[in-house]
Parts: structure tokens; sequence; C-alpha cells
């Protein structure tokens, strides 16, 4: 199959997909994305295991989505992907946009990766990859650079977990769309029942290996109930794995 500028894939609801309102979890939008990545990736020549062999793999670092609706089970819909240049020297960007049938928007999103030494962890430059990628510029899903996110003081530890098998991937470290999972578990079952995500944020700071623990702190931003933050910190190493700030909407 020659080269693509834009992916598109048809997806569908699965019902184990789905939570106690029949809706799309969060987890299913960032497990979607990173197999229309992936998919992407190997139709240009970027797979997995053409990577690993010149001491390359891509690592998701930062992810912005907005949802606009929220597909039941057995919903099908159109999920285009496409990267769209290099951002603030280092991250290799790529855009999503999910649609219903009928067109209409079913979710955005922006994100930025890196490409790393799969043998020492470290960083590499974008001039590192053998290669070239799509020309896509001035073709955006969002028009938004993830940047830091502001810290927040007096967080509540919600809970703390452990890196087991079910969310370790090939990498050997916890995959990205399993974070989400956590963060989702910050929140009472009654914050589902009269609210809905209206757009999150996930920075990727440093890697959790398969048995480290994390611990999770939730907290409101300045207070306000519809915005917030969550952080996971690893308690032996001190490190800060990952943050999240996301915006809840009522439902109508």
């Amino acid at each position: 199959m020659p080269p693509i500028p834009v992916w598109t894939d048809e997806i569908r609801v699965h019902p184990y997909e789905t939570d106690l309102n029949n809706e799309w979890k969060p987890t299913a939008f960032f497990q979607a994305f990173q197999a229309a990545a992936n998919a992407h990736a190997s139709n240009l020549g970027f797979d997995y295991h053409t990577m690993l062999a010149a001491d390359h793999i891509w690592v998701l670092t930062r992810l912005k989505v907005y949802f606009y609706r929220f597909p039941t089970m057995g919903s099908r819909m159109i999920l285009r992907t496409w990267p769209k240049g290099i951002r603030q020297k280092i991250f290799f960007t790529r855009d999503f946009q999910i649609t219903a049938p009928d067109g209409q928007l079913v979710a955005a999103a922006t994100s930025a990766w890196l490409l790393i030494d799969p043998k020492t962890r470290r960083m590499q430059l974008p001039g590192a990859l053998t290669g070239t990628l799509p020309d896509n510029s001035g073709l955006n899903a969002l028009e938004e650079d993830l940047m830091k996110l502001a810290p927040e003081n007096g967080l509540e530890e919600k809970f703390t977990t452990r890196a087991g098998y079910s969310v370790v991937d090939v990498l050997g470290h916890v995959n990205n769309a399993r974070y989400i999972d956590w963060v989702m578990d910050c929140f009472p079952i009654e914050q589902f029942k009269t609210h809905q995500l209206a757009w999150l944020q996930i920075n990727y700071n440093n890697e959790v290996r398969a048995g480290e623990t994390v611990q999770i702190y939730a907290g409101a931003r300045n207070g306000n109930a519809s915005r917030w933050l969550v952080v996971g910190e690893k308690p032996v190493s001190g490190e800060r794995a990952f943050e999240v700030e996301l915006a809840w909407t009522e439902r109508a």
C-alpha cells in the first residue's frame, strides 16, 4: 500500500468499552487513537519492528482531546489521523478527529510524541529519524500547542496503585490509555451520572515501569468544581509520572 498522508479507520463501540451510562469510556478514545496512529505509522514505514531495528521507538508524551459526543454501544464512527510536523523543536505532532457517519464531530485531539532510544530510554532529536513524514501543514484538528500544566496546591491523595500485568504494554511500561482509567477512578460514580467530560489534557512526564507504585492525587482548580488537576507520583523515586487537567460539563 502506498503511503497515505491522512489515515482513515472505520471504528465501532464495543460493549466492553462502555460505562454505566452505555457511553464510550474516555480510555476507549485513547485506545482508538493509539491503534490508528500505529496503523498509520506502519503504512508510512515507521512500524514498531522497523523502528526498533533502527534503535527508535515512538512514545506519546502529551495529548489533549475535546469530547463533543459520547457514542453508545454499537455506534459506528470514522477516525482520521495525520502527522503535522515538529513543534517546540523536539515533538512530533499528530492530530485525530472522530466523526459520526452523518459527519457530526465526536472528538478532536492533538498529540505530541518523542523519539526515544529503547535501550537507553533517552530522547533523540527529530533529525535522528531516517525517512520523511507527510507534510500536512495547515491541517489541524486542534490549533493548540501542548504546554506544561500549571501546578496546584492542596491536592488530595486518592489512592495508590501498582503497575501490574493488566496495565503494562510491549515496552514494559504502563500503556498511555491505562493512565486515563486511573484518572477516572479519582471521581465518584455519581459524577458520571450528572456530568460528562468536556476536555482533557494529559502530559506523560516519566514512564511507569512494570512493578512500580504510583500515588494518585487530585483536586479542583482554584476551587472550581468543573475543572480538575490529577497527578501521579512515584514515591520511590519522587518523580512525577503524569499530570492531567480536565473539565466537566453538566449533562443536559
